[in-house]
């Protein structure tokens, strides 16, 4: 092995073991955050995701596809309907709130159904459709108490340090129906 390619993999094992030593730095507060957001079980939040699972029942997987790339394309445009839709109803507007209330520790929140799919966010994204991503799969897809803490990373546009928490969200019954990510910025987080 030459000294360049050894370099180079010293580095990046570095780099890899750093990434994981700072999202275990807070994975203690971080837990303690999400018990105590009883929100992300408000009966708001609840009967947004149970009536979306309604309306979205019978969406096969071509149906989900197109929605993700209407959203997609939507998003690269900088607007549209399907994406002012959802921003404007009223678990995004209640999610603006508590972002706003959250003074910078929250820099976004979004929630999905049970096939991953938006039903409410702060802020858009940049797809539709989450559940081909960790952060579903494993909330939503662990069942009730389900739980993923993302290492954490540089966030240029907030210009912090954010790790991605997300739960499963359940009904009444204790049944999961959906996921909340909430992007946390660690620095804010209380010691």
């Amino acid at each position: 092995m030459n000294n360049k390619l050894f370099a180079m993999m010293v580095a990046l094992c570095t780099f890899a073991f750093a990434g994981n030593s700072m999202a275990n730095d807070f994975e203690v507060q971080l837990k303690k955050f999400l018990d105590e957001a009883t929100w992300i079980q408000d009966p708001a939040v609840v009967s947004a995701i149970e009536a979306q699972n309604v309306e979205h029942a019978s969406l096969s997987d071509a149906d989900v596809d197109a929605m993700d790339k209407q959203w997609r394309a939507e998003k690269d445009a900088g607007s549209g309907p399907m994406i002012d839709k959802v921003l404007s109803n009223d678990l995004s507007v209640w999610l603006k709130k508590i972002k706003a209330d959250s003074n910078g520790l929250i820099g976004e929140v979004f929630v999905m159904d049970n096939k991953g799919l938006n039903v409410g966010q702060s802020d858009p994204t940049s797809d539709y459709w989450q559940g081909d991503e960790a952060k579903f799969q494993k909330s939503f897809g662990a069942g009730p108490g389900g739980m993923l803490i993302d290492d954490v990373e540089f966030d240029d546009s907030a210009n912090s340090f954010v790790s991605q928490v997300s739960h499963t969200i359940v009904d009444a019954s204790g049944a999961a129906i959906g996921a909340v990510t909430i992007g946390v910025n660690v620095e804010e987080l209380p010691q």
